[in-house]
């Protein structure tokens, strides 16, 4: 599965016209489900934008207009298996009251019924799925009414929208996603964007989310940092001693304070990830994370990593992207056992523990 940003896609729109076979086999990944987001999730967009016609996206060119007209006649072209529907999801600044909300509802529910017709009588887009999006900002009552009336419409899915950034609390934003998901039908999936921190992925899903976005390993490869944490529900006791040795091992090199220093000039850094740019890797020829099967792990030490990074070389992000993409999936491997095995609820404690204790040096899975 990959998921494509309709910015990018939007600049070769004619060229995908008249290619006339789709973006997946366009790109060289015609075996790929693709999936088309409006935004990018690593892109800030610009607030004040949307009309009541029109949702701006922002790519290398500037600012794009797209009605649901064009919307849909850029979708015919890239032929995605499943495409998140034309919203006004700008409602996340903090400052969006209850009538800013009710619009973005209103105007959401009108590029949706407008965006499903058209669907109907295109035939290009006849294997394509399309995902209501549900919005409302941080009012209970228009997320609610939203949700009630999406679910009202011939979707195959849902988009929880707007709960991106850190504009919205920590206590409001699960409530209501708990609220809205309890409003959707079980049997059609529900995705969220802008999350992706393993603790706050699972508390999603215990309140009912079916899919993430994969933009967190790739944020945290941006700040030259490794993904280090530990899902494993029941280590075994040769991992509890490790696990054990590496917190004192962090405890020895001042990490915590280097940790909080750390945050200070980075505040998004999470307790999930060790950063590789610190001097204290210069001389660790120790692998990235100790068990990790990944190239840059079998093949490169912590202290080869430090050094791409301090000197800028491009190879530093290709090897953490190696490493933290596998690390994030395999993370996603356990929840998906741990949901088979009624062990969600151990999981959770794992990954929780850390974000008091801080990263450690086990093995990936411990």
């Amino acid at each position: 599965m990959a998921q494509l940003a309709l910015p990018a896609l939007a600049e070769l729109h004619d060229v995908l016209e008249e290619y006339k076979e789709g973006a997946a086999k366009f790109i060289g990944m015609p075996d790929t489900v693709l999936y088309c987001s409006l935004h990018d999730p690593v892109t800030p967009c610009p607030s004040g934008y949307n009309t009541n016609k029109a949702v701006s996206l922002w790519g290398n060119s500037g600012r794009m207009e797209m009605t649901a007209s064009k919307f849909m006649d850029i979708q015919r072209a890239i032929q995605p298996d499943w495409f998140q529907c034309i919203s006004d999801g700008d409602t996340i600044s903090g400052e969006a009251g209850r009538k800013r909300a009710k619009k973005s509802v209103d105007r959401s529910l009108s590029f949706l019924d407008v965006c499903l017709q058209l669907l109907e009588k295109s035939p290009e887009l006849q294997g394509s799925v399309m995902f209501g999006a549900i919005e409302g900002g941080d009012i209970l009552e228009e997320r609610l009414r939203s949700a009630r009336e999406t679910a009202k419409r011939p979707v195959g899915g849902f988009l929880l929208d707007g709960f991106q950034g850190c504009a919205m609390a920590r206590e409001t934003k699960l409530k209501l996603i708990a609220s809205v998901t309890a409003e959707l039908p079980e049997d059609k999936p529900r995705i969220i964007h802008g999350v992706g921190k393993p603790d706050e992925v699972l508390e999603c899903i215990e309140r009912g989310v079916d899919i993430f976005e994969s933009f967190f390993p790739f944020q945290v490869t941006e700040r030259g940092c490794a993904l280090v944490f530990s899902y494993d529900c029941h280590p075994d006791p040769e991992a509890a001693v490790l696990e054990q040795n590496g917190a004192q091992d962090l405890e020895r090199n001042g990490a915590e304070d280097n940790r909080d220093e750390i945050s200070k000039a980075d505040p998004e850094m999470t307790p999930f990830e060790i950063f590789l740019k610190d001097k204290r890797y210069h001389d660790d020829f120790g692998p990235v994370l100790e068990g990790c099967t990944c190239y840059c792990c079998q093949r490169h030490t912590r202290a080869y990593v430090h050094h791409l990074l301090v000197t800028n070389e491009l190879l530093a992000g290709v090897l953490l992207m190696m490493h933290n993409f596998q690390h994030y999936f395999s993370f996603f491997s356990a929840i998906r056992d741990a949901l088979r095995d009624n062990k969600l609820d151990q999981l959770k404690k794992c990954v929780f523990k850390q974000v008091l204790q801080g990263p450690t040096n086990a093995k990936p899975g411990q």
